[in-house]
């Protein structure tokens, strides 16, 4: 069965994207092995399927390059509300995304009748070990802690799916070795991200990411919300103020109050059909 595709990225974090509103998708997780191969497929981190929704104007699902499904993507709801108003779908610049982690909000950009960029409100960064989750009887804000092989300095939050961030400059860092020790060590009981940061200036970071499921990816919009809410817990950037996320592939803006805000591009990059 021939399935028409988008492929799109924010800040390089590329997946594949399926208008799913009028009919479903078939094995989502045997699709997204398949086809987010670079060699053998149309290449991306994932694929994320766009579906109706009973309670926003549309719902995602994105799936790891592995094929598990994750929670929430921060860089692929910024696409998918970009997919809803280029395509004449959803014609308002506010509009609600259900996702696994909860509705979220984005506000969009327009230029020249089409979605430059998109503001997400991401909610509220959670530090509570179980909601994380994470085993430990109280939270890790900067604390030692032995993990991976080794013993570092972390902090440990959800954005709607488990992050841990440590700064530990990133350039130079072999992350195919040491990525999968964070991801898959048994502190992390669902496995885990893992952001590697360092202040580069004022309210300004510098990441590089270890996703799970996807190994490491050119940005994490939901690891940036965790480093930038990280740096706030630690004292390294202030709350309140935007900060300065540089990724491998892009930058995002990154606010810390009550709730985290994220601004970042959203970006076509062809459409085709495949295979599924």
């Amino acid at each position: 069965m021939l399935k028409k595709f988008t492929k799109m990225h924010g800040a390089g974090n590329d997946y594949i994207y399926f208008d799913c509103l009028q009919e479903e998708f078939p094995d989502p997780s045997g699709a997204a092995v398949r086809l987010s191969d670079r060699h053998k497929g149309i290449g991306g981190d994932g694929i994320v399927l766009i579906c109706p929704s009973k309670v926003a104007d549309a719902k995602m699902r994105m799936f790891n390059a592995d094929g598990s499904e994750g929670n929430m993507c921060g860089n692929a709801i910024r696409c998918v509300g970009k997919y809803l108003y280029d395509n004449g779908i959803v014609q308002k610049t506010e509009l609600s995304i259900e996702t696994k982690s909860g509705i979220k909000h984005l506000l969009l950009y327009i230029r020249d009748k089409k979605v430059e960029r998109v503001r997400v409100d991401m909610g509220a960064a959670v530090f509570d070990p179980e909601a994380i989750p994470v085993r430990s009887s109280e939270k890790i804000i900067g604390k030692r802690t032995k993990v991976a092989g080794g013993e570092y300095e972390i902090t440990c939050v959800s954005m709607g799916n488990p992050h841990c961030v440590l700064f530990l400059p990133p350039d130079g860092l072999d992350l195919e070795k040491i990525g999968p020790k964070f991801e898959n060590d048994p502190l992390f009981p669902e496995r885990v991200n893992t952001e590697f940061i360092e202040k580069i200036g004022e309210n300004a970071l510098k990441m590089r990411v270890w996703e799970r499921g996807s190994g490491e990816t050119m940005a994490c919009g939901t690891g940036a919300c965790a480093a930038a809410a990280a740096a706030c817990a630690c004292g390294v950037c202030d709350y309140g103020k935007d900060i300065l996320v540089r990724l491998r592939g892009g930058d995002l803006v990154i606010n810390v109050s009550d709730t985290v805000m994220m601004t970042g591009e959203a970006v076509t990059v062809f459409t085709g059909e495949t295979e599924i």
